[in-house]
């Protein structure tokens, strides 16, 4: 397995590229019931922590970047994306949440109110050592205690169905993880291939329910390729496991752009015979004609879109 950062770069180029999948992770994790087309306002994430004393005494102070901040409504949440264990986590959690808190914090004489944000972390692949939850306390001279804590979101718990039927996309290109081991040793990835058969055919029916845009679709097959050439990092996996998803390694963007509206094209002509009366050799004569493809390609689409 490639030692990169492939797993946060996914991350962070889905929260830039593609916010409006999150809401439903934010109503799944946080008990909310957002509307799928809510307003989402992504916060800046820049803070200054204090990190080490120089050696006259003063700090240093350096620019921390958050994962994800976003707003909707009047609601601050903030996750976290987590591929391996990390003693340091909790405590950077509380200070992007304090970071946060004092954006939108409110003060007069004697009086300062500091609104915590909403938080969670969510772990890619589970260990033994895997925290169920994030527990932070803040202990205050008089004795007072106040706990602010979270249930961490662990991928391996939720099934490829519940990821489905809960819309929760932005999980898609991580699932592949929990086959790590198998993947990357070169063992048996019969299960792998049907899972990712799995969210292939049931992410183009949402797509052709235009629950997914073209571009959601396409990126988030690029995604769990990238996932999936990270863990095999070019072994005899590879090749299997990316062509399950379509395309290629190599295949550009905008070659996944053209080959998805192909394909809706093919359909559109299929139904289109078929509705006016013609016959299914009819379809596959126009199938060769319009886009260049084998009879048998063709008798292939025309079967696979008759209805």
């Amino acid at each position: 397995m490639k030692h990169t950062h492939d797993y946060d770069n996914v991350f962070k180029t889905m929260k830039h590229r593609h916010k409006r999948l999150f809401i439903s992770v934010i109503n799944e994790t946080f008990g909310k019931n957002y509307p799928l087309d809510s307003e989402i306002e992504v916060l800046p994430s820049e803070g200054y922590l204090t990190e080490e004393e120089t050696q006259t005494g003063e700090k240093n102070i350096e620019e921390q970047i958050s994962d994800f901040l976003i707003k909707i409504e009047n609601n601050v949440f903030l996750l976290e994306c987590q591929s391996y264990d990390d003693d340091s986590r909790a405590i950077r959690i509380a200070e992007y949440a304090f970071i946060t808190a004092r954006k939108f914090s409110k003060w007069s004489i004697g009086e300062a109110i500091i609104p915590m944000p909403h938080f969670s972390v969510i772990y890619v692949k589970r260990c033994s050592k895997t925290p169920e939850q994030t527990n932070i306390r803040f202990t205050f001279p008089d004795g007072q205690e106040i706990l602010y804590h979270a249930d961490n979101v662990i991928l391996d718990d939720f099934t490829k169905e519940y990821i489905i039927e809960k819309r929760l996309f932005p999980y898609i290109p991580f699932y592949i993880a929990r086959y790590e081991k198998e993947i990357s040793e070169e063992k048996d990835t019969s299960q792998a291939i049907a899972d990712l058969e799995y969210f292939r055919d049931e992410m183009m029916k949402l797509y052709e329910k235009n629950e997914l845009t073209s571009e959601e679709l396409i990126d988030l097959i690029g995604y769990v390729n990238t996932i999936i050439t990270h863990i095999t990092d070019g072994n005899k996996s590879e090749e299997r496991l990316v062509n399950v998803m379509g395309g290629t390694i190599i295949e550009s963007e905008s070659e996944r752009l053209i080959r998805i509206g192909e394909e809706k094209g093919i359909r559109s002509l299929v139904e289109s015979c078929q509705e006016f009366g013609l016959s299914i050799s009819d379809a596959v004569d126009k199938l060769v004609s319009k886009f260049g493809l084998t009879e048998s390609a063709s008798l292939a689409k025309a079967q696979q879109y008759w209805k």
